[in-house]
């Protein structure tokens, strides 16, 4: 940090601006409040690097009030007069940076904090916020709900694509992954589940807390708390990986062929897509009413409901394309999305289903979907360029994202298309990946190979191609 610049002895309006930098007057700057996201560009934060989250976290769903205490830990990437965190609604009490108040102020979702001192290109600091209220649920573009939502016994959060803001503050843009370790205290008789490992459980005056460490890099979307009663299964793979599996009891009949074949599902996905890439996996099973998608909250995804088998291969296939290799931005989404639905078309042609060819052929020829306008659906935008925060989670990022793996396999062959997949997982893995990162990797790995049609056509151009 820099130590504060000595108070001068003549006018500060006569000062040179060589001299107010030279004394550190002027040294730093605000960091951004936002990342420039191209369909959220207040989302994320500039100036700085998270590198690990500490939530400690307390819900009473009976008065729906929500108690936080959250330590960020970070990296300046400039040199920083203040910086922004990321929080929708709640109210903040105190703010400190290296266990000095700081001062803070709030402008819709941005938090505004000026340290006592600037912070230093490369400096380590750690901010605390303490704060509390009624957690909001968002409603998102599309109209899907995200946030903190309330379910029968308890809460969920979900945070695809900005809802994390609304129970903890960060830097909530997929860009910025950092580990976490999570402690969540509720009423006794109920439980919390989140990402990672359980780190701990212990009852005392009538409430019970659980903590959750997540050693993994982590984007603030895939962060999970599910509070509720649950019935909860523990097992592990052949390998030894740890499963752990919460399941809202009136779920638990329904759900338990499914996910008794989680250590199944990961062992054909590790034979393709390359070694699982965290250490652990599993799934929550609740059932909020506000709710009705799937999500890959990363090491067990949450399902509003019992799943079916197609659904959970997309759900863990997410783990590697989209949960370890994760988005630059949200206009990457298809590099999540395209890449799970083709897991879907994989899982299908080994299982005694279509082929991936005959599911091609069938959404080309529309006869995927029942109805004329879910099939035309498909070719309302290219994959790599969803024309507004609507539409990142439309047919095209799905569908057409698949079909463009596909016509990659076409030109490839299978054994070098495998190759592929798994070498896309390992380069990129707990990183961060964009479209341009993904045809200049295709390109260096298969150089014989012309692709021009398949990103001219499929993957940036406008409406159906000519021929499939």
């Amino acid at each position: 940090m820099r130590t504060p610049c000595p108070r001068p002895l003549v006018v500060a309006a006569v000062l040179s601006l060589t001299a107010l930098t030279a004394c550190g007057g002027v040294h730093g700057r605000p960091g951004g409040s936002g990342v420039r996201d191209p369909y959220f560009p207040k989302a994320g934060n500039g100036g700085y690097d998270v590198t690990h989250y500490g939530l400690d976290l307390a819900y009473d769903p009976d008065d729906h009030h929500l108690t936080g205490t959250a330590t960020v830990t970070a990296r300046a990437t400039a040199d920083l007069s203040a910086f922004n965190l990321d929080l929708d609604g709640l109210r903040v009490g105190t703010v400190e940076v290296d266990g000095r108040d700081a001062r803070f102020q709030r402008a819709g979702q941005e938090l505004t904090v000026r340290p006592p001192e600037e912070l230093d290109d490369g400096d380590t600091f750690r901010v605390t916020v303490r704060y509390d209220g009624e957690p909001e649920t968002i409603t998102d573009p599309d109209g899907s709900k995200e946030g903190w939502l309330r379910t029968a016994d308890g809460a969920l959060a979900l945070g695809q694509p900005v809802g994390s803001m609304a129970w903890f503050p960060g830097n909530h843009h997929p860009s910025d992954k950092a580990a976490y370790d999570i402690a969540v205290t509720v009423p006794e008789g109920l439980r919390a589940v989140s990402n990672g490992e359980p780190a701990g459980e212990r009852t005392a005056d009538g409430r019970t807390t659980s903590t959750w460490r997540t050693s993994e890099p982590m984007a603030s979307y895939l962060a999970t708390v599910a509070v509720g009663e649950w019935r909860v299964d523990r097992s592990r793979t052949a390998d030894g990986l740890p499963v752990f599996t919460a399941v809202d009891p009136t779920q638990a009949a329904a759900s338990e062929d499914v996910l008794e074949r989680i250590p199944e599902v990961l062992d054909w996905a590790g034979d393709l897509f390359g070694p699982y890439p965290f250490s652990s996996a599993g799934a929550i099973v609740d059932r909020p009413s506000d709710v009705t998608y799937a999500l890959e909250t990363q090491n067990r995804p949450v399902f509003p409901g019992a799943p079916g088998i197609v659904l959970l291969v997309h759900e863990l296939a997410h783990q590697w394309y989209g949960d370890s290799v994760t988005p630059k931005t949200w206009r990457d989404m298809w590099l999540n999305e395209g890449f799970a639905t083709y897991a879907e078309w994989l899982w299908q042609e080994d299982h005694g289903g279509d082929t991936a060819q005959e599911t091609f052929d069938a959404l080309y020829a529309g006869r995927y979907f029942a109805g004329t306008e879910a099939n035309a659906a498909i070719w309302a935008f290219p994959p790599a360029d969803p024309p507004d925060a609507a539409r990142i989670s439309g047919a095209p990022v799905y569908q057409r994202g698949a079909m463009v793996l596909h016509k990659i396999r076409q030109r490839a062959g299978d054994t070098a298309f495998r190759a592929l997949l798994r070498g896309w997982a390992a380069e990129h893995r707990h990183g961060n990946a964009d479209t341009g990162d993904f045809t200049a990797y295709v390109e260096r790995r298969l150089p014989d190979e012309d692709f021009t049609e398949v990103w001219e056509e499929w993957l940036h151009g406008d409406g159906k191609p000519d021929r499939p």
